[in-house]
């Protein structure tokens, strides 16, 4: 096998795609804080075929790690000179290999937090880009505050020269450009959110706001934050992933990333300090990005917790299996048709039938292996904002409303930590031992789970959800997953 690095780009097979130019002509001009699979397969690779052309040879992505797991990524990359390797899982098993270049430096934070704010304040960086999850924007889910208590975040107010968290980091290199007479760069949120750039907008600004007023209004004026859509599937790396790559390409790569052919990313333009032509390589730039997130999150994402909960539950353990079966297919698109997609507005250039059934068709990628266990990940910072919002627009109207209460009565029991084959379910969430506590309550108190406030507001109160809820529920004790999607797809409910 070939490591990976610079000096052996050439002895790589010809079946691995290789960057084109050189990589010694590369300039920073990006800084990316939250290098995982999901930036190294979409945004990285969008710069890296820019630069294939022999475009954007000065927006090289510094990579910026702040979570203690962090450290190992960046050991790896730096060892193999920031390269690695992207692999296309074809579903008719064919790998399509590529070295992506665009990466030209990365930085531990908690190591040298001084390096990371001043590679910001550096005039060469236009723009500062996110990839950190839905929970790395420290809001509350339900009032969407920001969470001025955080100890970090207390920290950095106490602290702002040696921060810990992003937001201390990046508005410490705001701070910096203005003391020096820099204009401001941008704020490029890549994570799925709805509005994430609007949201980036309001938690920086809620964060300069207690350090330093003027700051803010800096920000709030000066700072553009562009709402983006972005779309590629992209499982955890496996170690099977790693083997694979040696033994089929001869590549020795400490951390590839794999992914499914299918990629999408929606960008308003708006960029307070220029942008690469991210069009030419088959980025949307558009005015307005609510159509596209908002399907998007409803359709594709939402369908993502529609199917996983479900699925453990009845003992699958890939999405792929999942969407083998044709029960959890007529669910699936019985959500999209009558309740997610009701509440999209129309979507400029998308027939949504057809992205309906590519959705269903992707999901199925035998190739992917796309854990239920990463899909069930972090649900408490899921549902509250890829579907709780249908199940409200569905009661403002008076739509079908069903199987959006039966996804979150799979959410509670599979919060029980039990399938239905006796297999222990391992909860991971932020919030796993209240929610395991209140699901534990399910039997005794049907409707504990979706009084919890903190995610779902008020809507226990409405009666048509909370009737919808609690049949799915029972549903799921006394029948299983099985019989309560076979009732659901009959019927349209329960």
């Amino acid at each position: 096998m070939t490591r990976l690095n610079n000096d052996n780009l050439g002895k790589l097979a010809a079946e691995v795609a290789l960057p084109n130019y050189d990589r010694r002509d590369l300039t920073p001009g990006i800084v990316h804080f939250g290098v995982g699979g999901f930036h190294r397969a979409h945004q990285a690779m969008y710069l890296d075929a820019l630069m294939s052309r022999d475009e954007a040879l000065d927006w090289g992505i510094v990579g910026v790690g702040v979570m203690a797991g962090d450290r190992r990524m960046r050991d790896a990359l730096a060892a193999q000179d920031y390269l690695y390797t992207l692999v296309i899982k074809h579903p008719d098993g064919r790998r399509e290999p590529r070295v992506i270049g665009s990466v030209v430096d990365y930085l531990f934070a908690p190591d040298d937090p001084e390096a990371v704010i001043e590679r910001m304040a550096d005039p060469a960086i236009r723009i500062v880009s996110l990839t950190v999850t839905e929970g790395g924007y420290n809001f509350h889910p339900v009032s969407g505050e920001f969470d001025l208590d955080n100890p970090d975040i207390r920290h950095d107010l106490a602290h702002p020269a040696t921060p810990k968290t992003t937001f201390g980091l990046i508005v410490e290199g705001l701070a910096r450009r203005r003391e020096r007479g820099i204009a401001p760069f941008t704020v490029m949120s890549c994570d799925n959110i709805q509005g994430n750039g609007d949201v980036a907008r309001e938690t920086f600004t809620a964060y300069a706001r207690a350090r330093d007023p003027a700051l803010a209004a800096l920000i709030e004026t000066s700072v553009a934050f562009p709402n983006a859509m972005v779309d590629r599937i992209t499982p955890v790396t496996s170690e099977a992933d790693i083997a694979e790559l040696g033994e089929r390409f001869g590549v020795e790569d400490a951390w590839p990333v794999v992914c499914e052919p299918f990629t999408q990313w929606v960008l308003e333009d708006r960029f307070v300090a220029g942008r690469p032509p991210l069009e030419r390589v088959g980025v949307q730039l558009v005015d307005d990005v609510v159509p596209y997130e908002l399907m998007k999150l409803r359709l594709l994402n939402a369908s993502h917790q529609a199917l996983t909960y479900f699925g453990t539950l009845a003992g699958y353990r890939y999405a792929h299996e999942v969407c083998q079966d044709p029960l959890f297919v007529d669910f699936l698109l019985g959500y999209m048709r009558h309740e997610g997609s009701p509440t999209l507005a129309p979507v400029p250039g998308i027939d949504l039938e057809d992205y309906r059934l590519t959705l269903i068709e992707r999901f199925a990628n035998p190739e992917v292996k796309d854990t239920l266990a990463r899909l069930c990940a972090e649900s408490s910072d899921r549902i509250p904002k890829w579907l709780v919002p249908v199940i409200r627009q569905q009661i403002e109207s008076g739509g079908e409303l069903h199987r959006s209460a039966a996804v979150v009565a799979s959410w509670a029991r599979y919060a029980e930590g039990v399938d239905e084959q006796g297999e222990a379910i391992t909860v991971v969430d932020r919030l796993k031992d209240e929610l395991m506590a209140i699901a534990a309550r399910n039997h005794d108190h049907p409707t504990a789970f979706i009084e919890n406030r903190e995610l779902f507001g008020d809507l226990a109160e409405d009666p048509r959800f909370r009737q919808a809820y609690v049949q799915a529920l029972e549903s799921l004790h006394r029948q299983g997953a099985r019989a309560t999607l076979e009732a659901l797809v009959e019927h349209g409910s329960l």
